[in-house]
């Protein structure tokens, strides 16, 4: 699934390689999905869409943006985006499909869920697209050890275990279960470790490993678990993930587990993150 670091190489690579083609042809849904999220009526996206030119993107969250004239394009994390040239065939299925007059083509698919929101600018009103633009990046110099502290401060917050504290309530947009595994090892914190038994100490590691775990994903271009527009895994050797699992932690050599966790799958090292 994608996360910040992925939307932000995805971000990039739109504006080097798809800003400024004009869309001559849209399709939507040649794939049905269950789970694949529209805004309004879908078949209006051909409408909102063609003859429109590819503006800027940004990546906000786990949500990437992009601009096409007076209409906006959001997809969130369950999506699947990929760049075709003129010359490269097509995938046979889809939930969105945009031709531009140049041949080439950005197709979007989606995994187990995710949205693919076409709207005109102003008119989409989702509360975590709406986070996710309003709350400051982890990769920004806005998002500093103030910052942090106040969340971490919260009554509420205090008692949630160190997983639930990065990867719920979109507290830090964009960071989920799949970074917070490496996040969490590089401040030797265990996942289900409580944040009211963290010293000030472990508090600073771990605003220290949020920035800079993050930003270094993000300069190898991505996790090595994720693809990016042209289907190239990312430069970032994930540390804790399904191909580290059985593994022998590289500091101390105990074997890296997994678990069961709050709907999902944790990873850790005993041997660094004592619980």
């Amino acid at each position: 699934m994608l996360e910040l670091p992925e939307v932000t190489v995805l971000a990039q690579q739109v504006n080097e390689n798809v800003s400024g083609k004009r869309v001559t042809g849209v399709t939507v849904a040649g794939s049905p999905h269950k789970f694949a999220w529209f805004w309004e009526d879908p078949q209006n996206y051909g409408g909102l869409l063609t003859g429109k030119s590819v503006g800027q993107a940004a990546g906000y969250g786990a949500m990437l943006e992009i601009k096409v004239d007076d209409a906006v394009l959001v997809f969130s994390d369950g999506v699947n985006l990929r760049f075709h040239r003129k010359d490269e065939k097509r995938p046979p299925k889809h939930q969105l499909l945009l031709e531009f007059e140049d041949l080439s083509a950005l197709s979007a698919s989606v995994q187990m869920y995710g949205g693919l929101w076409a709207f005109k600018d102003g008119e989409f009103d989702n509360i975590y697209y709406r986070q996710a633009k309003e709350k400051p990046s982890p990769l920004s110099e806005t998002f500093d050890k103030a910052y942090f502290d106040g969340l971490v401060s919260q009554p509420d917050v205090r008692k949630l275990s160190a997983k639930a504290f990065l990867a719920t309530e979109q507290r830090i947009p964009g960071l989920g279960n799949g970074v917070l595994q490496d996040i969490l090892y590089n401040a030797k914190i265990h996942p289900k470790k409580k944040l009211s038994s963290l010293t000030g100490t472990d508090l600073e590691l771990l605003f220290i490993s949020v920035r800079n775990t993050l930003a270094e994903m993000t300069a190898q271009g991505g996790r090595d678990t994720e693809k990016d527009l042209f289907g190239t895994f990312g430069g970032y050797g994930t540390k804790l993930s399904k191909k580290s699992l059985n593994k022998p932690c590289p500091i101390c050599q105990t074997v890296i587990k997994k678990q069961s966790y709050m709907g999902g799958s944790i990873y850790f090292c005993e041997g660094c993150q004592k619980l």
